[in-house]
């Protein structure tokens, strides 16, 4: 593995608890933002159907509050994620600053979008994670650390069990979750092995 490749071993940062099951997608970033040339600036729009009024009032929504402000780490409920399977979500919530979610289950293809961002979707029973909401509520300056690899949440004196799917852990673990980057500090070996290709022609894609 190389240096440009990143691993994702561990998160920390504090805490934005967003409560409710099966908040869907178009919930993260309505569908009209979806028309975006490019991801960025996605992250001022995130959540902006429950955030703001059709006037622009703001909501009562953590996201609002300048208390999380800083936040990094996302703790939501059950099924977070459905609907629609737009990568525009994760990446709405990466461009806000949020590094992992942390809850009690995930739409599979929205934990999927989130891995391709290095974003880890962590997991632990409905006790556990309505106990670290109330944390967060409560100290919105406290750290949370998420320990990837060892498959555990740490915050104030507590340290719970979590779930990371093995598939992903490994991702994020080994540094293959990115896979541009992946395919450029491997560009010498890409390069022969198309090179070996009988189907790709010598010079086909042009000077590089």
């Amino acid at each position: 593995m190389t240096e440009d490749v990143e691993t994702v071993e561990r998160v920390t940062g504090t805490g934005v608890p967003v409560r409710g099951n099966d908040i869907d997608t178009d919930q993260i970033i309505p569908a009209r933002f979806l028309k975006v040339v490019t991801f960025d600036g996605l992250g001022q729009f995130v959540f902006q159907d429950v955030r703001f009024t059709d006037d622009d009032e703001p909501k009562d929504h953590p996201f609002n509050e300048d208390r999380f402000r800083d936040a990094s780490i996302l703790v939501v409920n059950a099924n977070f994620g459905c609907g629609s399977s737009r990568e525009h979500a994760p990446q709405a919530l990466k461009r806000w600053g949020i590094d992992a979610v942390v809850g009690e289950s995930f739409a599979e293809i929205f934990a999927g979008n989130c891995l391709a961002l290095g974003v880890p979707t962590v997991t632990a029973d409905q006790a556990e994670i309505e106990a670290l909401q109330e944390f967060v509520d409560e100290n919105p300056d406290a750290e949370i650390d998420v320990d990837v690899d060892d498959e555990t949440v740490s915050y104030g004196d507590r340290e719970i069990d979590a779930t990371v799917d093995d598939a992903q852990r490994r991702a994020l673990v080994e540094g293959v979750w990115d896979t541009t980057a992946l395919m450029k500090s491997n560009a010498e070996a890409v390069a022969e092995t198309a090179a070996s290709l009988p189907y790709i022609e010598a010079g086909a894609g042009g000077d590089a």
